[in-house]
C-alpha cells in the first residue's frame, strides 16, 4: 500500500488535493529590476503548503533554461519570462483566469 494523503485520506496516487489547490490560487507574475539593471521574474501568490514549490521551481527553471530560486512562497527566475511563465503554469494545471501579469 502506498502513502496516504493527510488532507483527504486517499492514496497519494489518486489524491486530488493539489489539482483543487491549483484552481484556487491567485498568482501574480511581475518583473523586478535589481542591481546592475538585471531583470527577475517574480511569481507570487502560490500557496507553498498545498503545492510543491520545489518541484514547480525546478520545472520552470528547466523549461526556461534560466536560474532561479523559491523563497517564502515567491519564485524568482533570472530574466524576463512573463509570457512563457504563464504558458507553463497553465500547462501545469493552474487556471488561466487566476494568473495575473503585471
Amino acid at each position: 500500500m502506498g502513502e496516504i494523503c493527510e488532507k483527504c485520506g486517499l492514496p497519494k496516487e489518486i489524491c486530488a488535493c493539489e489539482s483543487i489547490a491549483k484552481e484556487n490560487q491567485q498568482i501574480i507574475v511581475k518583473i523586478e529590476k535589481r542591481k546592475f539593471g538585471k531583470k527577475y521574474t517574480m511569481i507570487d501568490g502560490i500557496d507553498d503548503k498545498e503545492i510543491d514549490m520545489k518541484e514547480l521551481t525546478k520545472k520552470l527553471k528547466s523549461s526556461l533554461a534560466c536560474g532561479g530560486t523559491s523563497k517564502t512562497g515567491v519564485i524568482e527566475l533570472q530574466g524576463d519570462h512573463k509570457q512563457r511563465v504563464r504558458e507553463i503554469l497553465i500547462q501545469s494545471g493552474f487556471a488561466p483566469e487566476t494568473i495575473i501579469i503585471k
